[in-house]
């Protein structure tokens, strides 16, 4: 490779930005300093000189050099009085797939590129550009660029003393922000850790990303001096151009033969049952919950509107609240495998700001110098795919409750210490938690046992309950499974598989599912939408004449997104009678699971929250007793409620509970042991 000098170089970028950039020069020059930038691509550079674009990846920082005093020299009308500096910034490297953990030695000083996930930002901080330094001695004056590798000097050129101070205020400043940026979670595999690395953004370039953003980076990995007592040197990256991606599953490179694959699967009878029987095989059983997760992987049709311009969720969140050792979690993490963009947390360490977004000062000095910071929580990285939240229970109501705005409206509000912002939450949630007293009481209404906000509770568009039942047939069955999967495991034999029908390649399902999600939007035929209409009609007409609430819009909607799932998993554009009657069989499945009071006998959607119309009457019907009994006495004796609620059908514990709740919220109080009495509130 010939070695060029700069001004060889410049000579070359005036050449190439005349052939090939006029207009878009000529553009810039009109819009500047609103537009301060010219993006180059790399592979017109190689097309005009293979050379020159080989040099500007080994040696980025004097042909960038160059290509910016080439750009400044153009013949262009300048406006008057404003200096003409604007940068060059090139993007489309070659691909050549590189790691953040990956970045090493061989790469400083070079130009590389490689796509990023934004996990935090920090506050915008002034640079010097080009320092006046004045001599206090001689008053003698310097410019200096503040380059890359720039010292400070110290000794006067005019009067050999060391007497240089930097004047600030004609100095000429630029904009300097500090951000992370880690490995992308759909390049991570098995919940491997996720490198980080260090990026700045100057200029133009500060404020035009968010924690949460998926981003290809171009620029020149750079490093800084050890701390004094420290031996390793950190790096950084000193970004030249960066694009925002607006994929959400990873953009998987599908050869012919595997598009075809992919084509000829979705054309097999057998499909449905294959890809529901591939999910979690080394579960027996589950098939409800199984079918439920694979339309979750799916998804409905994505990014529609409404007239009025809000939008519609198109990702399913789904809820397992089981008996310990069912296989919850193995749900969830089976799920982070196959999911083409997935993240796994749980625990009692999980905080609110940790799923969603925080704005926090910064303790670390070479991060944004002291300033605030916004940091992008779990959802916001996970966006575009699926968030497996373990041991869901276990999560504060308070922290619980960041996740209101998440899984309706996809997005996180941030207001703190002057940083008011939003992100993009676009993520399913598949959760994971245990009854409240940590198994099932079998004598108890499962919806009376779910420890979680009811509020949050309704926005799961799937709940299934996992009970651990003494079935004696079907827990040999089990036990027959899991030893042969353990035999299979130690001889290195095919594993059982809890159906009979044959399993998907993992690899090949992963791809199956980004393939749908990227290229198939259904839309309901008007058949399939009439069939939803009729049951969502037929369910509310349940609800008539006094009776509970079977369904509400909520479950309609869960309804449609579950319907577009179906005809996305057989990659067909529109959504069928039969994909509706699907979503419908699975629906009515959790709902009996969850919403069936057994006492009326009837559906009443108000279960899952606990306030169910059977409870809510039966709660009236003491309250009238208590205010009945105090009109002829001063206080109510407990017994006499117990004994008069008993006489209408209404059981001595649902009694106490309600007296229960009525002291604690004030409306009562026990003047003496056995006794009520009704508290006045006064406005």
């Amino acid at each position: 490779m010939p070695e060029y000098n700069l001004d060889d170089l410049i000579k070359k970028f005036e050449e190439f930005f005349d052939l090939k950039y006029r207009k878009e020069i000529e553009r810039l020059a009109a819009n500047y300093p609103a537009q301060k930038s010219l993006e180059v691509d790399y592979a017109e550079l190689e097309r005009f000189d293979v050379e020159l674009a080989d040099e500007l990846i080994e040696e980025p920082d004097q042909v960038i050099e160059a290509s910016e005093r080439a750009l400044e020299a153009m013949p262009l009308p300048k406006i008057p009085g404003k200096a003409f500096e604007p940068h060059v910034r090139f993007f489309g490297l070659p691909d050549r797939g590189l790691l953040i953990e990956q970045l090493g030695a061989q790469y400083i000083n070079k130009l590389i590129t490689f796509d990023g996930l934004v996990t935090k930002r920090a506050e915008v901080r002034p640079r010097v550009r080009i320092a006046l330094y004045v001599c206090k001695y001689c008053d003698a004056e310097y410019k200096i660029p503040v380059s890359k590798n720039f010292h400070e000097p110290s000794v006067c050129e005019s009067c050999k003393r060391k007497g240089l101070t930097i004047d600030e205020d004609r100095s000429y400043f630029v904009n300097l922000q500090r951000a992370d940026s880690q490995e992308p979670l759909e390049k991570l595999r098995g919940g491997e850790p996720a490198s980080h690395i260090d990026i700045r953004l100057e200029d133009d370039l500060v404020n035009t990303i968010v924690p949460g953003d998926n981003v290809t980076i171009t620029g020149v990995l750079r490093i800084i001096p050890p701390i004094k007592g420290k031996i390793g040197y950190s790096m950084y990256v000193d970004t030249v151009h960066m694009k925002k991606q607006q994929r959400e599953f990873e953009e998987m490179e599908l050869t012919k033969q595997e598009e075809e694959e992919i084509l000829a699967l979705s054309k097999d009878p057998k499909l449905y049952e294959k890809v529901i029987g591939s999910i979690a095989p080394a579960l027996y059983g589950y098939h409800e919950v199984k079918e439920g997760i694979a339309l979750q992987l799916f998804g409905g049709t994505p990014d529609l509107t409404l007239s009025g311009g809000g939008k519609i969720r198109s990702d399913m969140h789904i809820l397992l609240i089981g008996d310990p050792g069912v296989g919850k979690t193995r749900f969830l993490q089976y799920v982070q495998q196959i999911a083409p963009k997935s993240i796994f947390v749980g625990g009692k360490t999980l905080t609110g700001v940790g799923l969603t977004a925080s704005a926090e000062k910064d303790t670390d000095m070479g991060f944004g110098e002291g300033g605030w910071v916004l940091k992008a929580g779990a959802l916001v990285l996970a966006s575009g795919g699926i968030a497996s939240i373990d041991e869901f229970d276990k999560v504060s109501d308070e922290d619980k409750g960041a996740l209101h705005e998440v899984m309706e409206s996809q997005r996180v509000s941030i207001a703190k210490a002057g940083i008011v912002a939003q992100m993009k939450a676009k993520t399913a949630i598949l959760a994971a938690a245990n009854p409240e007293f940590g198994r099932f009481d079998q004598s108890k209404s499962v919806a009376d046992q779910f420890k979680i906000i009811p509020t949050l509770i309704s926005r799961f568009d799937l709940i299934f309950p996992i009970k651990d039942v003494l079935d004696p047939s079907q827990d040999k069955k089990l036990a027959e499974f899991v030893l042969d999967s353990h035999r299979s495991a130690v001889l290195g034999t095919p594993p059982p598989v809890s159906s009979d029908v044959p399993l998907i390649p993992t690899e090949l399902l992963r791809k199956y599912i980004a393939y749908a999600r990227k290229t198939i939007r259904p839309v309901l035929s008007q058949e399939a939408s009439d069939r939803l209409r009729s049951y969502y009609e037929e369910m509310r007409s349940l609800g008539k004449r006094g009776g509970p609430v079977p369904i509400t819009p909520r479950q309609l909607e869960g309804l449609i997104r579950m319907s577009q799932a179906v005809a996305k998993l057989r990659l067909s554009q529109e959504v069928t009678v039969a994909d509706s009657e699907r979503a419908i069989r699975l629906m009515e499945f959790v709902l009996r699971q969850t919403a069936f009071d057994m006492t009326t006998q009837t559906l009443d959607i108000d279960m899952i929250t606990g306030q169910q119309k059977s409870k809510i009457d039966k709660f009236n019907t003491v309250i009238d007793l208590v205010a009945d009994l105090q009109r002829n006495s001063d206080m109510v004796e407990l017994k006499a409620v117990v004994d008069a609620a008993k006489a209408q059908g209404i059981d001595e514990r649902v009694v106490l509970q309600l007296i229960d709740e009525k002291v604690t919220k004030g409306d009562y109080y026990k003047p003496k042991h056995g006794f009520i009495k009704i508290v006045k509130h006064y406005d």
